[in-house]
């Protein structure tokens, strides 16, 4: 759906609290659920926390919740329902028909916010591979846009219940076209991914829930050009940008997609590839918004998400948590952040953090010379001594290390400091360990 200036589609927005959870989190996810909808275009005119005690197999909500927002729909003239949880495909056609509006739930609006939001052939082909895998289940065709209907009663124009088979085949056919040329974009996102592996820079890849500030961070710590914006999803599609180094060195940065609790196993799925460069990164920065109340719920969120791509420090893969918007926390609260973030550099049983504004660059300096500090500690620091006659291993040493000091005599001996990572010092010592002094 593309966002109309004109006329907005017009929604209510329920979020289902269940009586294991507590009222104060609900009240932020009805919040989430406001800004997903307001990233695609749509206008919440009513958003409603609707206490259940047990899931109805028909309609989800109990038929007084329903009749509840047939009235709502009616006085205020909806257009759309949108439910922030999971619905079966017919729980979510049971209340099209008795609300008579379009519904969807928490999946199908990501996944129209990513489709929106792709911008290149690759995002675009793994969100419509998604959207085909979420449709299959339904066996209708809604992969267009919001405003087409379902067919069935109530009015409701659409194809009607005999395009189901067709449904079924035109997906099936659409899906297997899909893979066929993602695999394409992922063989050639791997062989470019092989060309950073053998280039001697670090790749340190940002992570984070969506609006933590990951792309703003990625602009102030590179040339930048990211889209940052207060919104949910404002960038989908992963970005590289060389990052300079205090010490003069440089690493890769790339900046990944936001991750979200309850993200269809779907979209994890289609985005594998994308998500193979967090994988193969040297560094994870995860990037949080301390200012968030549910702060923690949000980390641990994400790392179940790595957790599933098989990726940070349970698969040896440093992380450094940035712990940013803290020009949004009083005074006393910024304090107790640092003291935080100061104990958990020191604890070697803790991740290393560093609280930051990225508005206001406060921290950042310190945040760069921690990722460094990070990439380095590994590293290899050797007293080389070499002839002229093997100078090839002198140029070897300049393209993929750094040199620290070199002095070269009278005779054509170079004598060097060469700091090496532990994979290159290996390299190194295997051809040339005649070299070291």
């Amino acid at each position: 759906m593309v966002e109309n200036a004109e006329k907005k589609v017009r929604a209510l927005i329920a979020h289902p609290r269940f009586a294991d959870g507590r009222a104060a989190d609900a009240d932020y996810d009805l919040e989430e659920a406001i800004g997903l909808a307001e990233a695609l275009g749509v206008e919440p005119i009513t958003a409603r926390i609707i206490a259940i005690r047990d899931i109805r197999s028909s309609n989800f909500f109990g038929s007084g919740q329903v009749e509840e927002m047939a009235e709502n729909i009616a006085s205020e003239a909806l257009s759309l329902v949108i439910v922030n949880g999971a619905l079966s495909p017919v729980q979510q056609r049971n209340l099209e028909r008795t609300l008579k509006v379009k519904v969807i739930d928490r999946t199908g609006l990501i996944l129209e916010i990513f489709g929106v939001r792709a911008a290149t052939k690759e995002g675009r082909l793994q969100v419509e591979l998604a959207r085909m895998a979420y449709e299959r289940s339904r066996l209708v065709r809604t992969w267009t846009h919001l405003e087409r209907q379902r067919g069935g009663t109530g009015g409701l124009a659409g194809p009607g219940e005999t395009q189901i088979e067709s449904d079924r085949r035109a997906l099936d056919e659409k899906t297997g076209r899909l893979k066929r040329k993602l695999d394409h974009v992922r063989r050639t996102r791997g062989l470019q991914r092989k060309a950073r592996q053998r280039a001697p820079e670090r790749v340190v890849a940002l992570v984070g829930y969506t609006n933590a500030g990951k792309s703003t961070l990625f602009n102030r710590l590179t040339t930048g050009g990211v889209l940052a914006k207060d919104m949910l999803f404002a960038t989908l599609d992963t970005t590289h940008r060389v990052l300079p180094l205090p010490s003069g060195q440089k690493a890769v940065l790339s900046d990944t997609v936001g991750f979200i609790s309850d993200l269809p196993t779907s979209l994890i799925t289609a985005f594998r590839a994308t998500l193979e460069e967090v994988k193969e990164a040297d560094l994870l920065i995860h990037v949080r918004d301390l200012s968030d109340p549910l702060a923690e719920r949000r980390k641990n969120e994400v790392m179940e998400v790595l957790e599933q791509i098989e990726a940070g420090p349970k698969y040896g893969q440093p992380i450094i948590e940035v712990w940013n918007k803290i020009d949004l926390l009083d005074e006393q609260g910024s304090i107790h952040l640092a003291e935080r973030a100061a104990a958990a550099r020191t604890d070697a049983d803790k991740i290393d953090a560093f609280e930051i504004s990225c508005l206001t660059m406060q921290g950042v300096e310190a945040l760069q010379n921690g990722m460094e500090e990070a990439l380095t500690r590994d590293d290899h620091i050797l007293d080389i001594r070499v002839t002229p006659a093997e100078f090839s291993a002198r140029a070897w040493l300049h393209q993929n290390g750094q040199v620290l000091s070199e002095e070269t005599g009278d005779d054509g001996v170079a004598d060097m400091k060469v700091r090496l990572s532990e994979s290159d010092a290996g390299k190194f010592l295997a051809k040339h360990k005649a070299l070291i002094v």
